[in-house]
């Protein structure tokens, strides 16, 4: 048919040093919260993938670990996340801000340097900066990444997504759509369970208690009227378990109710949740208990 538009589908990874707004990003072009969003290095860290759904587009975002040297097996699992992501991608968006220093992991750099695809340079967090030294930074990364797509831009003031946007839907292939036009998302909802509980234990728990934790939902059962989740928080430290419960149980109510609120919200249904505290001390090491938690494929 003569003027008819192509279909364009392809994936469009999201990489970048920790802390730089990747999830706000994806979260903000993807219209859903799907990646934990919080003030905490480490807090994405599995790929997690977002769809976008035009008539004759379809874009598969991947929101992933922020970038860092592995300092035991958990880590090194969430940089070959990364590692994937890098090879997989029709389009790489990579994220930096006004604050981090431009050449931090320059290995990275390198890597995007040597990349055939398209790369769409986002320059985040402008609104904290001035107009000068913006513009330092896009002279910095045109010479570093001379082939790349810059713009400077605020994903939690949404400014400039719009032409993101539009640079992504340009350099998708041409292509059928990758999943069924009504998805969002890859991911289950037992998935998006845990990580809002995951989200909570980040915001209200300080020092190492977010980094030593992880979420197994044990039952997630959906009834007519409402869905009963039972999950447990996994700690390496008995008196981690003492910090999460709190005194008479208020921290992990307090975490329960408002991981329920947020459950609620997003599912769209009433939430009955369970939540307990058990100790594993060795589970960011051991290959079969990160497996369990989506960390290792295979054997």
């Amino acid at each position: 048919m003569p003027g008819h538009k192509k279909h364009r589908s392809g994936f469009v990874n999201i990489i970048g040093n920790p802390n730089v707004g990747k999830s706000t990003l994806m979260n903000a072009l993807v219209g859903e919260k799907l990646s934990i969003v919080t003030a905490k290095a480490q807090t994405t860290r599995h790929r997690i993938m977002g769809i976008v759904n035009g008539e004759d587009y379809q874009i598969v975002y991947s929101d992933t670990p922020g970038i860092l040297k592995p300092n035991y097996r958990l880590q090194k699992n969430m940089m070959d996340f990364v590692d994937a992501a890098i090879g997989d991608a029709d389009i790489i968006l990579y994220v930096t801000d006004v604050i981090e220093k431009s050449d931090k992991n320059a290995e990275y750099i390198e890597k995007l340097q040597k990349i055939s695809c398209p790369v769409i340079l986002v320059i985040n967090k402008i609104d904290i900066s001035t107009q000068e030294q913006v513009m330092k930074l896009m002279e910095w990364w045109k010479e570093q990444l001379p082939g790349a797509l810059i713009f400077p831009a605020s994903a939690k003031e949404k400014f400039n997504l719009d032409n993101i946007f539009s640079a992504i839907t340009d350099n998708l292939p041409e292509a059928p759509a990758w999943f069924d036009k009504d998805v969002f998302t890859d991911k289950s909802l037992r998935f998006f369970a845990s990580e809002i509980i995951r989200e909570k234990i980040l915001l209200y728990y300080s020092q190492e208690i977010p980094y030593s934790c992880e979420v197994s939902i044990e039952s997630f059962k959906e009834g007519s009227e409402r869905y009963d989740i039972s999950a447990v928080i996994y700690v390496m430290r008995e008196s981690q378990k003492g910090i999460v419960i709190g005194k008479g149980g208020q921290a992990l109510k307090k975490v329960g109710t408002k991981a329920r609120l947020d459950m609620e919200e997003f599912f769209q249904k009433k939430v009955f949740l369970s939540l307990f505290v058990k100790v594993d001390p060795d589970w960011r090491e051991n290959k079969k208990e990160l497996r369990r938690f989506g960390y290792e494929n295979g054997a």
